[in-house]
């Protein structure tokens, strides 16, 4: 693989390609523009989990794919280091899939480190149901017009239908294990 296709809008670029799309044709379909699409293929701007979910939906693909290497291997047992990073720079979080490969599987579990401001501030949704683990600090949650605070050693569980979005408000790192069902990233 080329280190151009090794970065998010590498491998995003390379999929819009391979489905013989334009920019044009994908920006219309995921709401945003050709020239903000452009910035994201290029590495220069970030795109919201909003905007990459409706850019992974138009390329019928999961987010996840934007970030994993292809791989057959899908070990039992996974160190930490073999992890799966997933982060954008906007979130201000470092977000690991605790598994190689989520095809064929009904849960899709990360580790997430979300730094004091870090997160994502804009409401999306999508099928399913999720599950998290705050290990230290503390989550900010909004479902809807309900704006939850989750401390360390308390868990949540919602329908990620609803309309949500998560922040670290405290001046400390978060720390939590997030379970996804279906795997939708």
């Amino acid at each position: 693989m080329t280190e151009a296709l090794e970065t998010l809008g590498g491998k995003l670029r390379a999929l819009r390609l391979a489905k013989n799309l334009t920019l044009q044709q994908v920006a219309k379909q995921a709401h945003c523009t050709a020239a903000h699409l452009s910035q994201i293929e290029n590495d220069k701007a970030s795109p919201s989990i909003a905007t990459l979910k409706k850019i992974a939906a138009v390329l019928e693909a999961r987010i996840v794919d934007f970030f994993d290497d292809e791989t057959d291997e899908d070990p039992v047992v996974l160190d930490p280091s073999q992890w799966v990073r997933v982060s954008l720079p906007r979130w201000k979080a470092d977000i690991k899939q605790m598994v190689r490969m989520v095809k064929h599987r009904h849960m899709q579990p990360f580790y997430t480190v979300i730094q004091p401001g870090g997160g994502a501030k804009e409401d999306y949704h999508h099928v399913g149901e999720e599950f998290g683990l705050v290990l230290e600090g503390e989550l900010t949650l909004r479902l809807g017009d309900n704006v939850y605070q989750v401390p360390a050693g308390s868990s949540f569980y919602y329908s990620s239908t609803q309309p949500h979005a998560w922040t670290n408000e405290a001046k400390q790192p978060c720390r939590l294990v997030w379970v996804v069902t279906p795997p939708s990233w």
